[in-house]
């Protein structure tokens, strides 16, 4: 039924108290991604502390992306063609071993493990995020929709903001295993909650034994879909236009909170990657009161991609100090409420059958532009072609730029006609 932009969302409580199998998942989602992001502080850490170079720096947050960005075309085909409950509760239990394996890396010599691990990790995790994003729909009603992805994503933000804070003082203090040790555990509490929940699905039964070929053309069809279907491929852009400056920015956000404080490195990424998280929670519950309407959301992305890069000008051009905090914070914000406008559009657009492979590809190209970006600033510093400042600078022009190609190119094409949303 074609979505009524009218339509009342539940709130909140509502939500979590009515809808037993949305509250589950996502109190495993609380678990494992706080247990995640003392690892991303731990693993930045780390890699510093042995290394010192920006480039290495650059390529551990890479290695969290590229490979994650190759396994998603099969990730999503799984999450189409298997239980999306099982993937999950799979993915958790091998994770929860893999980063143990962590807890083996304490020499430069064995930074080349730390990155093999990484990418164990981030494959793993591939099958685990387009199953989750596709089975939302399925455990919701039209009128909880935009709010379980509203809390879903305000769920992450805080996490960020809190486990980034926490990382960073629990590496401080506990110790880099510590971290480690905590990430294993929160993947099996996350496990724990899942296997509780009851998911129902609508896919499609492979018609041919499984095989390399029947994958191929698995994921062919898939893409297919995207581009018979222009209103489900424009909004799948949508995180990717973001990230081909955005992933840039972020890298630089890490090395800036080294600088800020050179004396507690690990603090000061946590305190910037602390107010990434709280703008990214505030942006989708600011959107969702002040811009109820679909019809506005597309206008509403491309805004939020160049007000984002407007509020990093800010950061590049004054001192660093706390007032760069409400700089990222207020960045992120207009990220935040794009990510989560851009997931119900896509929820509401795509056939159940589809779903996964659409939300993997989303990824793919989100993580392709942000690998693009992170290398482009990785290697533009590591050899002195721009200072810290002046990539801010550079990158933050950009991120501008792709705002206003947003708004030039793809609303007049939502405009007319009216995309038809899936039947649920």
């Amino acid at each position: 039924m074609p979505q009524s932009p009218k339509l009342r969302s539940v709130g909140y409580y509502e939500l979590l108290r009515s809808n037993s199998n949305y509250r589950r998942l996502w109190l495993g989602d609380i678990a494992s991604l706080l247990g995640d992001w003392f690892n991303t502080i731990a693993l930045y850490t780390l890699v510093t502390q042995l290394t010192g170079s920006p480039l290495a720096l650059g390529l551990v947050m890479i290695t969290k992306m590229l490979p994650f960005a190759l396994a998603s075309p099969l990730a999503g085909l799984l999450a189409d063609r298997f239980n999306r409950r099982r993937l999950m509760i799979a993915s958790d239990l091998l994770r929860a071993l893999v980063v143990l394996a962590f807890l083996l890396v304490d020499k430069p010599s064995e930074v080349p493990l730390l990155y093999a691990l990484t990418a164990l990790q981030v494959v793993i995790g591939s099958v685990f995020v387009p199953a989750r994003s596709a089975s939302i729909p399925n455990i919701t009603t039209p009128r909880e929709l935009l709010t379980a992805n509203a809390l879903s994503a305000a769920t992450w933000s805080t996490l960020l903001a809190v486990g980034a804070a926490l990382g960073g003082f629990a590496a401080a203090w506990l110790g880099l295993k510590a971290v480690f040790l905590i990430d294993s555990a929160s993947y099996l509490v996350s496990a724990a909650f899942i296997y509780r929940t009851t998911i129902p699905q609508d896919t499609k039964a492979a018609a041919e034994p499984a095989s390399l070929g029947s994958a191929y053309r698995g994921i062919l069809d898939g893409w297919r879909y995207l581009r018979q279907h222009p209103g489900v491929g424009r909004i799948a852009l949508t995180k990717a236009a973001w990230s081909l400056a955005g992933g840039g920015l972020v890298f630089l956000l890490t090395l800036i909170g080294e600088s800020w404080m050179a004396e507690a490195p690990s603090v000061g990424i946590g305190l910037l990657f602390a107010a990434r998280g709280l703008g990214t929670g505030l942006g989708p519950v600011v959107a969702r009161a002040w811009i109820p309407q679909r019809q506005h959301w597309p206008a509403a992305i491309g805004v939020g991609i160049a007000a984002s890069g407007v509020a990093y000008l800010g950061i590049g051009s004054l001192p660093w100090n706390l007032l760069m905090v409400l700089l990222v914070t207020l960045a992120h914000s207009f990220s935040g409420a794009n990510w989560v406008m851009s997931t119900v559009l896509l929820q509401e657009r795509t056939e159940d059958q589809y779903r996964g492979r659409v939300f993997s590809t989303e990824w793919l190209l989100l993580l392709l532009g942000d690998t693009v970006a992170i290398i482009t600033a990785s290697l533009l510093l590591e050899r002195g072609v721009l200072s810290l400042r002046s990539g801010v600078l550079a990158f933050a022009t950009f991120q501008v730029a792709m705002g206003i190609a947003w708004l030039i190119i793809v609303v007049p094409r939502e405009r007319s006609p009216t995309p038809v949303v899936s039947e649920r």
